[in-house]
């Protein structure tokens, strides 16, 4: 894809991470690959780089490495797969890891475990302002203002809302090694006067806790409840998300149950995420 001044651009979705603060959810399932509104996170990123034009192997690729068999499975041939050897090389290193097949291009960065909803425009559309006016020398980051403008992690008083644009220029000499965009990137170009936040007016959760995990899937449920149609519900479901091929028997309030996964008819969940028939990882509500 091409921005409307010309820089030619690729993406990629960044899925390698362990997700340490979801376990133990994530000690089965990588984070980029945990449901919300029971579709997988990383086919969301997929999604909303399909909705701007931005497809195949060759203009898309995703990075894998904690239980990355199951992202390449996942993947298939819908992206070039970078799968990193040993511990995950962070966001710096697994763009660096991928020089080679950027090959030049200015590259739009996204996490995978980033959910975004805006009401008013389709995703791929919500974020193309990134790409709009590009000259391909600088840096840009979706943002939000943040509730402290000073807060350490802001960039112009913005809180980062999971995609950014690279220009080559910066990307060229990332090591594949450990490291992070922050601070091999955003930072020095920040310092140098060439990082723009771009503002997202939607919704965004970083879905990195059971809280915002949670919090994410309700609102994708809207205001009522997100039942898959394989489902069995025969107790009372309120406010909750439930999965292909699960079954719940009991009640549930506030409640995301994954696929294939069971609540028995005696039990009283609420504020959780139930993952097989045993598993259940209590989530405080998001203030």
């Amino acid at each position: 894809m091409s921005g409307p001044a010309g820089p030619e651009v690729c993406a990629v979705v960044l899925a390698a991470g362990e997700g340490t603060r979801l376990r133990p959810l994530t000690e089965r399932l990588p984070k980029a690959l945990c449901p919300v509104g029971n579709v997988a996170l990383l086919d969301r990123a997929l999604a909303r780089l399909a909705g701007l034009d931005l497809t195949g192997p060759d203009r898309v690729a995703v990075n894998a490495c904690y239980l990355g068999e199951q992202v390449v499975a996942h993947v298939g041939d819908r992206a070039h797969l970078s799968v990193e050897p040993g511990d995950p090389l962070g966001t710096a290193g697994g763009v660096g890891n991928l020089r080679d097949w950027i090959a030049g291009r200015g590259v739009l960065v996204g996490n995978a475990d980033a959910y975004l909803h805006d009401p008013t425009a389709a995703p791929g559309p919500d974020i193309a302002a990134l790409l709009h006016g590009w000259d391909g020398e600088s840096v840009r980051l979706l943002g939000q203002p943040a509730a402290d403008p000073a807060a350490p992690g802001t960039f112009d008083g913005h809180a980062f809302t999971g995609f950014s644009l690279l220009p080559w220029r910066l990307v060229r000499d990332l090591p594949a090694e450990f490291g992070d965009l922050v601070r091999a990137v955003w930072r020095p170009a920040e310092a140098a006067g060439a990082l723009t936040v771009v503002p997202y007016a939607g919704t965004f959760y970083d879905t990195g806790t059971p809280a915002d995990y949670l919090a994410a899937n309700l609102h994708a449920a809207g205001t009522g409840s997100l039942v898959d149609p394989t489902a069995t519900v025969t107790g009372r479901c309120h406010r909750s998300v439930i999965g292909a091929g699960a079954t719940v028997l009991g009640d549930v309030d506030r409640v995301v149950v994954w696929p294939g996964a069971r609540v028995a008819a005696d039990e009283h969940l609420r504020n959780a995420i139930r993952a097989d028939t045993h598993l259940t990882v209590p989530a405080t509500p998001r203030p």
